[in-house]
C-alpha cells in the first residue's frame, strides 16, 4: 500500500530534475500524475520512463494561456486534484548592475508569477485534505551574486506559502514550501551558466555545506513526498530545507 494511493498529483516542471524524480516516486507510492514541461520531446521521454500512470502536457508557466490549458486538461481528465507540486522555474542570472528588464521579467515570470497563477487556476479543483507544495530555494534567505532576481522571486514564493496557508486552512488544504539547496541538476546549464563558472561555484559551495556535497534529486523528492502525504498532516505554512545544512549552520 502506497502513501499516495488513489491521489491525483500535478507536478510542474516534471520532465527532468527534481520534478521528474518526484514524479517517479509519487507513482511508486500509488498516485496518478500530470507532469508539465516546455519541451515536448523531453516530456515524451519522461512519460515513457514513468509509465502509463503519467499524463504530460506542454506548459510554460510564464504564459497564462498555458496555465489555463493545464487547468482545463486536469479538469477534463480527472475532475479534481489532490496534490500540487509547483516546481517549475527558470532564470536568466546576471550581475545586478547589468540585469536587463527582459532578463528581470523572464525570471520573475518563470518563478513567482508562474507559480502564483498555476496554483490559482488549479485551486478550484483541489479537494479537501489536499496538499500544495511550493518549490522555493535556500537562496530566498542566502545572498549570492548573479541571482538577485531569482532569489527575490523565490522569497516571494516563500511569502506566498504563508499567505495561502492563512487563506486555505478552513478548506482543509495544507500549503508548505520545500527549499532545495545546492542540488545536482542541469538547471544552471539551462540558465546559461558556463561550465567553468559552474565548477568554480560548486567547489566554493561544497566548502560551505556541512555535508560537503551536492544533494541528489531523489533526496529532494523524498522530502516532497513527506509534505504531500499524511505523514505531514500537522504541518502547514512551513518551509522544509533540503540543503545538507548549508543554510542552517
Amino acid at each position: 500500500m502506497g502513501k499516495l494511493d488513489g491521489k491525483i498529483a500535478v507536478i510542474t516542471g516534471g520532465s527532468d530534475g527534481i520534478g521528474f524524480a518526484t514524479a517517479k516516486l509519487f507513482v511508486r507510492e500509488g498516485a496518478r500524475i500530470v507532469i508539465t514541461g516546455r519541451d515536448p520531446a523531453r516530456l515524451e521521454t519522461a512519460v515513457q520512463a514513468i509509465g502509463n500512470v503519467a499524463d504530460a502536457i506542454c506548459c510554460d508557466i510564464s504564459k497564462m494561456a498555458d496555465i489555463q490549458g493545464l487547468r482545463d486538461f486536469v479538469e477534463s481528465r480527472y475532475g479534481h486534484v489532490d496534490i500540487i507540486f509547483a516546481n517549475a522555474g527558470a532564470a536568466r542570472p546576471n550581475m545586478f548592475e547589468y540585469m536587463s528588464e527582459e532578463e528581470f521579467d523572464f525570471t520573475l515570470a518563470c518563478t513567482f508569477k508562474g507559480t502564483y497563477f498555476t496554483v490559482q487556476k488549479l485551486l478550484p479543483l483541489m479537494t479537501s485534505g489536499g496538499s500544495i507544495i511550493l518549490n522555493t530555494s535556500t537562496l530566498n534567505t542566502k545572498g549570492m551574486p548573479y541571482v538577485s532576481v531569482y532569489s527575490a522571486g523565490k522569497a516571494a514564493i516563500r511569502s506566498l506559502a504563508r499567505s495561502l496557508t492563512a487563506e486555505l486552512v478552513d478548506r482543509d488544504i495544507r500549503v508548505n514550501a520545500m527549499a532545495p539547496g545546492y542540488i545536482d541538476t542541469n538547471q544552471a546549464q539551462k540558465s546559461g551558466v558556463s561550465e567553468e563558472m559552474l565548477q568554480q561555484t560548486t567547489a566554493k559551495v561544497h566548502a560551505q555545506i556541512p555535508m560537503r556535497r551536492s544533494g541528489k534529486v531523489e533526496e529532494v523528492a523524498k522530502a516532497v513526498l513527506f509534505l504531500a502525504c499524511d505523514d505531514s498532516s500537522y504541518l502547514t505554512g512551513s518551509e522544509l530545507c533540503v540543503d545538507g545544512g548549508w543554510n542552517q549552520v
